[in-house]
């Protein structure tokens, strides 16, 4: 089984580099300066033992890879990527006949919960996987990923749920993630995992436009964004494990740590900000809450306050914490009226 990893930034990244090491055939496939970096000198991946310089092959478009019968798609672009990836790949010839959308898997490791259903009008066979994998990607070529004893916590399972036992392809990901320093569980629901990594994902936007989130304002609009999200969720009558679970499952095996001369700056949002990538993923994540907010009554006025000004910031090339929590909280205020 070989690994394309479309998109490597953080997480992509991360996860085909450790399946690299633990001897796994993988492909990146990265773009612009990035993916020159890694062609010229390879991944490095900073891991909080060790230091890596990984040569893993790399690839710039489609194109440039022969996709095989017994390829793996990952698909780790921010989710405002996922159309055009999909639009990109779904159509590749695969050798010994067909196209990926009907002979391969395609695995979403993704923030949202919108990506499975997207991919699922092109792909036959869709997998969701819920990624805790504490990572950042500022420098092309340079991936750092912080968390010990294990790399991060892979949730996969099938999309939509096929009830029963996992098939044989996904726990075969799951038993190459498990000897690559990854925890890959198998639940019978994935989605219900990355519902609750949604609302943990609710703060991304706040981050990025205020900065760390520390200080009564700042905590207080993380707190109000959650319950909301809480709210809607229960409207919608989505399940999802709680934050003791999520705590729970993780306990001791997935811990980020502080790795000398790289320091966690921010999450996933703050560095796209941070890279000047042109977008942020608030639709898929703020907007999430909102779109089902407005689908069940419920008002989510902190949700769309972050996702605009979240779009904002990154349509206008704004720094990450340009803007108060004082000030976002006035926003969220003239909104809700109150």
């Amino acid at each position: 089984m070989r690994y394309v990893i479309i998109g490597a930034g953080a997480v992509g990244a991360t996860i085909g580099g450790r399946l690299y090491e633990a001897g796994h055939e993988t492909v990146l496939v990265a773009r612009g300066a990035h993916y020159t970096a890694l062609r010229d000198r390879g991944l490095r991946l900073t891991l909080p033992e060790r230091a890596l310089a990984l040569p893993v092959p790399v690839a710039d478009h489609p194109e440039a890879v022969r996709l095989r019968p017994d390829d793996v798609l990952v698909l780790s672009v921010k989710s405002q990527d996922t159309v055009a990836a999909l639009d990109a790949w779904a159509w590749q010839p695969v050798a010994g006949g067909g196209t990926a959308a009907t002979r391969l898997p395609v695995v979403c490791a993704q923030n949202g919960v919108g990506n499975e259903a997207v991919a699922l009008r092109r792909f036959r066979t869709v997998y969701g996987m819920c990624v805790w994998l504490p990572a950042s990607y500022l420098e092309p070529g340079a991936v750092v990923a912080s968390a010990a004893p294990l790399t991060g916590m892979l949730h996969l399972g099938r999309f939509p749920a096929a009830g029963g036992a996992a098939d044989p392809v996904l726990r075969t990901i799951a038993a190459d993630l498990e000897n690559s320093g990854f925890a890959a569980p198998l639940p019978a629901d994935v989605m219900a995992w990355k519902y609750a990594k949604l609302l943990s994902n609710l703060g991304n936007a706040l981050e990025a436009v205020t900065g760390p989130v520390r200080g009564e304002a700042a905590l207080g609009l993380l707190a109000r964004a959650r319950a909301e999200g809480e709210a809607v969720l229960a409207a919608a009558g989505i399940a999802h494990p709680d934050e003791a679970e999520e705590a729970r499952v993780r306990d001791g095996l997935v811990t980020p740590q502080q790795i000398a001369g790289k320091p966690r700056q921010g999450g996933s949002s703050w560095q796209s900000l941070a890279r000047g990538a042109g977008s942020i993923e608030a639709d898929h994540l703020n907007g999430e809450i909102v779109l089902l907010g407005r689908t069940h009554g419920v008002r989510t006025p902190v949700n769309e306050v972050l996702q605009a000004v979240a779009d904002d910031f990154a349509r206008r090339g704004m720094r990450p914490g340009e803007l108060s929590a004082t000030r976002l909280t006035s926003l969220v205020r003239e909104l809700s009226g109150s």
